[in-house]
């Protein structure tokens, strides 16, 4: 499976999940049933993944979390918050750099309209740049 197919299947749920709940609560229920809703519909899924950090070739336990892997491929992040700033979609490029995956998407709950909540982002991986 395709990252893009992973993708619409991720978004697909992100608005079943969005219609069921509404906006505002914590990131940890969307999270909760958005996995349990991927996995019924045979998708692996990790949640609160440790990403480690490497500099230099050493390794540190950094304490970096990813809100959710899907398949291996697709990076998800959750937010609830009034606003989304740039430092959210920062944080989700990071991660796709960090990790070397190509695909996020970084969702805020906490909106009237979820359809422009919703947020790609890919990872250039010829640029090796931080």
């Amino acid at each position: 499976m395709t990252e893009d197919e992973i993708s619409y299947i991720v978004r697909g749920v992100i608005f079943e999940v969005y219609n069921i709940l509404g906006p505002g609560l914590y990131e940890s229920v969307y999270e909760t049933v958005i996995a349990k809703k991927l996995s019924d519909a045979g998708l692996q899924v990790s949640t609160q993944v440790a990403l480690p950090l490497i500099i230099d070739g050493i390794h540190f336990d950094s304490g970096f979390r990813v809100d959710m892997i899907v398949e291996g491929k697709v990076i998800v992040e959750i937010k609830s918050v009034e606003t989304l700033h740039e430092v959210h979609h920062k944080q989700l490029i990071t991660y796709l750099k960090l990790s070397k995956l190509k695909l996020g998407l970084l969702v805020n709950f906490n909106t009237d309209v979820i359809s422009k909540s919703i947020f790609r982002k890919v990872n250039n991986l010829n640029n090796t740049s931080a």
